[in-house]
């Protein structure tokens, strides 16, 4: 149809373009040269070179005629020409009695150069600042499946490295707690606050306290709620089309030809219990995180309040005034500093392991180009072990140094027991103490996985929205074929007979239909055909006296055939009429009164039977009326004729 198309139309355009365009494309070149060489008049005008701008008018003038002439119904060059012929009078005139310049030739004239109307400026590469080229990340679909899995590995590496640093990291705030430090050390005195925990409970503060925090588990219902409603509704739109498909099918049994919808949507159903799966689990993790909550509830609100009511509630211990300025006391500080920094170090190592890129794609497409193949984890093992490598030696170094602190950590906590004195306040206080540690260390912990939550669902209320629209739109195309095919297994069961076919009588066949209400007719037999009559004798020997005896008989003459009148077609089969004679001898014919065997074409008269000493039978009318058609002549007695 295409090549079509364009083979008539390629046979068309130059018929157009000679007819059309050209002539305007001529007659717009004539107007625009005129028009420049008027305008370089009045530049040669300005330059006092009065004879060029008389040769650059007449050429103009040319030229204006030439589009009048030839392009006149293309273009309308009236105004143009007005201009020009006023310009060319007035240098003429100067001319002629002021200047008397020389008018040279057209062909001496300068050729109009053309005008730098803007300035040219060089193309800068990029265009902006925030430029992208569209093509650069194009690659072969090789190197694109293959730098999908490089990308997957190094998410894996980074996320195994950072893993690790934050369960240690976890692991040294447990033990810390559960050993009360550095809180411990920090409450000699045995009345004041301690200054770790005030510091913990300025933290707290500032991210919102208990308030916030409660907002948050709050919110978190809410969005569960909604993506609930989301995918159950998604999934209800696939499970009433395959209802009402199934209706169908058990309905039209095999017409219904069509795809299974259970068949069709077992990808859908199966991503739709993937979803399903991820929100229980999700369920599961918000029940952890509520637990955790009501089981620090109480020291989280303690440290939210303020210095003096926080002083309050924790329990004084004043005899631990002794163990100020001893030696086991200045060892754990030590070794609590020494972790601090280590700490600190894998704080600084986490960011550096963020913060790691690199681009596999030209290493990719060299393998590609020499060997034909990718092999991309040999290739991709390979960087992330040079990438990698020094940053997964000091994490793990990291690791075991905090591990030697926390047991010298543990020896020294167990000698600094010792020196305490016990006694049920100091105890007291010290568990107070180790629950407020626990509770911020809780809440930092519960904070962020209750927003880590409420991102997870906002995140995944844009998926399951995208999986919504996915089913809506494949519902409503089976909804648009299944109408198609039911109106066509509706056209399809009208066409079909109710009944077998039957034999019609075959005096029905060529009957019409009878009129309603009237009896049906029966058979109609065909009519048989006339016989014809008999031969015609011969014309008898009419005498001459026979005839003049007899009445005066003129004969009619026949019409032309074009006055003929209009003959009616005859009821029944007639002949031409026979003609009297006298017979055998003995028999005497009865006289004939109208002939009915009479042909009207051939209008012969009456012919009389006249016997001896009798008169004749009357004759046709006279000449002078003519008739086509034979006339019964009138009543008489009837003549028999004596014997």
């Amino acid at each position: 149809m295409f090549l079509s198309v364009f083979i008539c139309f390629t046979q068309l355009f130059p018929y157009f373009y000679f007819q059309e365009v050209l002539p305007v494309l001529a007659a717009k070149h004539c107007m625009m040269q005129a028009t420049a060489e008027l305008h370089q008049s009045a530049l040669a005008h300005q330059k006092k070179k009065f004879g060029e701008e008389i040769a650059r008018l007449q050429h103009a003038t040319e030229l204006v005629k030439t589009a009048t002439s030839r392009y006149d119904e293309y273009v309308n060059v009236k105004d143009l020409s007005d201009k020009i012929s006023r310009a060319l009078t007035a240098a003429k005139k100067d001319n002629d009695f002021i200047y008397h310049d020389r008018v040279p030739e057209v062909k001496d004239l300068e050729h109009i150069g053309k005008a730098s109307l803007v300035k040219a400026t060089a193309i800068q590469t990029p265009l902006s600042q925030k430029f992208t080229d569209l093509f650069e990340k194009m690659v072969p679909m090789a190197v694109q499946q293959s730098m999908s899995a490089a990308n997957s590995r190094k998410a894996d590496t980074v996320n195994r490295l950072i893993g690790s640093m934050r369960e240690a990291t976890n692991l040294c705030n447990g033990v810390l707690a559960s050993l009360n430090l550095p809180a411990a050390l920090e409450d000699l005195s045995g009345d004041a606050v301690p200054q770790s925990i005030l510091e913990k409970s300025r933290a707290v503060v500032q991210q919102g306290g208990l308030q916030s925090i409660e907002q948050l588990i709050k919110d978190l219902p809410e969005l569960l709620q909604r993506n609930r409603e989301i995918l159950d509704e998604s999934l209800k739109m696939l499970d009433d089309e395959e209802t009402t498909d199934n209706e169908l099918r058990g309905k039209f049994n095999q017409r219904w030809n069509r795809t299974p919808s259970g068949d069709l949507y077992k990808p859908l159903r199966a991503e739709g219990n993937n979803f399903r799966n991820i929100l229980d689990k999700a369920v599961q993790a918000d029940q952890v995180v509520k637990e955790r909550y009501t089981a620090h509830c109480e020291m989280i609100a303690l440290l939210c309040k303020p210095e003096n009511e926080l002083s309050a509630a924790i329990p004084s211990a004043n005899p631990t005034k002794t163990l100020q300025g001893s030696e086991v006391v200045n060892v754990l500080r030590a070794q609590l500093a020494q972790l601090d920094e280590v700490k600190r170090e894998r704080e600084v190592l986490e960011g550096e392991v963020k913060s790691v890129t690199f681009d596999m794609t030209a290493k990719f497409l060299t393998a590609l180009a020499q060997d034909g193949a990718i092999n991309e984890e040999a290739l991709t093992t390979s960087e992330l072990d040079t990438r990698y490598g020094s940053h997964t030696q000091r994490v793990q170094q990291n690791l075991r140094r905090q591990e030697e602190l926390l047991s010298q950590i543990q020896v020294s906590h167990q000698e600094f027991s010792a020196l305490k004195q016990s006694n049920s306040e100091a105890n007291n206080r010290e568990e107070v103490l180790k629950k407020l540690a626990s509770a911020h260390d809780s809440y930092i912990e519960i904070s962020c996985n209750i927003k880590e939550g409420t991102k997870f669902y906002n995140d995944l209320t844009e998926i399951l929205l995208k999986f919504q629209n996915k089913c809506s739109d494949i519902v409503f195309a089976r909804k648009t074929e299944r109408d198609e095919l039911l109106k066509y297994l509706q056209q399809s069961i009208a066409r079909e007979p109710s009944a077998p076919s039957f034999n019609i009588p075959s005096y029905q066949s060529n009957t019409p239909a009878p009129a309603s209400g009237g009896p049906t007719p029966g058979p109609r037999s065909q009519p048989q055909a006339k016989p014809q009559p008999p031969a015609r004798p011969p014309l008898p020997n009419i005498t001459p006296q026979a005839a003049s005896t007899s009445a005066p008989v003129s004969t009619p003459v026949a019409p032309s055939s074009t006055n003929l009148p209009p003959v009616a077609p005859p009821s029944q089969a007639q002949g031409p009429p026979y003609s009297t004679y006298q017979g055998y001898p003995g028999y005497y014919q009865m006289p004939m009164a109208y002939n009915p065997y009479a042909y009207a074409q051939f209008n012969m008269p009456y012919m009389p039977y006249q016997a001896q000493g009798q008169a004749g039978y009357p004759g046709a009318p006279p000449a002078q009326q003519p008739y086509p058609y034979p006339q019964q002549p009138p009543q008489q007695q009837p003549y028999y004729p004596q014997q």
